[in-house]
């Protein structure tokens, strides 16, 4: 095919795209209406309102901390089997996209998701050169009943985004644990305790990038992470959509 076709079929494609996007335009996941500008993913007024998780944040789970803190409180009381955490966004920055995205089925915000995280985290993800993407697994009676693993949606967009293998049985969750909002950090350790196990034996001597949506104390993200160290794998380093407390 000559280059003078190639272009021509690359134009009526965007022209295309373009007429979809006036038609069909795509909902802003931050106000939910119809994006403005049609043809952007996200409205340009709400992208003020996306704070990115910034400095100063805790040096090993990624948390705000106050100013002239390198680490908060859980890590400083409490070791982590994860080598460390980062967050693209305070929570109530995106809490309203999360909770939609978790439990109304938007699961067309993953894409979008993924594309923030690698503008926000590009740095810390070319850092620590991950082999492979995993994610945090839900119980099968939750996944049946929501339809979806928010999770898995945005880590398999994240592993197209870096071109990393997504591994989709590297864990499994064979315990449907309490919902952990209201439990203390000590309750939640106990509520994951022998929760997940490793679903196939591809992690060894693999560095692994572990992808949840929210970070909150940390109690998943080591349960996961040692399941995955038991099974081999040389590292664990986690990302979250975002961060913060009473989530």
């Amino acid at each position: 095919m000559t280059d003078i076709h190639l272009l021509r079929r690359g134009f009526f494609r965007q022209k295309a795209a373009e007429i979809a996007a006036l038609v069909y335009p795509s909902r802003c996941p931050v106000c939910d209406r119809p994006v403005w500008p049609p043809a952007e993913r996200i409205c340009f007024t709400c992208m003020k309102e996306l704070r990115a998780l910034g400095a100063p944040f805790c040096e090993k789970c990624g948390k705000k901390v106050p100013q002239g803190t390198c680490k908060c409180l859980d890590c400083w009381k409490t070791g982590h089997s994860f080598t460390r955490c980062r967050s693209a966004f305070e929570y109530g920055a995106v809490r309203d996209a999360l909770y939609r995205f978790k439990y109304l089925g938007r699961r067309e915000y993953a894409g979008i998701f993924a594309e923030m995280t690698v503008r926000v985290l590009e740095d810390y993800i070319m850092g620590i050169k991950p082999d492979a993407v995993a994610f945090v697994p839900l119980s099968k009676e939750k996944e049946l009943k929501r339809g979806y693993n928010q999770a898995y949606d945005y880590a398999f967009e994240l592993s197209e985004l870096l071109g990393i293998p997504l591994l989709t049985d590297s864990l499994r969750r064979v315990k449907n644990t309490a919902p952990m909002k209201l439990l203390s950090p000590t309750e939640r350790r106990k509520n994951l305790k022998n929760a997940f196990k490793s679903g196939q034996n591809v992690v060894k001597s693999l560095r692994i990038l572990l992808v949840d949506d929210i970070y909150t104390t940390g109690a998943t993200m080591d349960a996961c992470s040692g399941i995955l160290l038991d099974a081999g794998a040389e590292a664990v380093f986690c990302i979250t959509l975002a961060s913060g407390e009473g989530v």
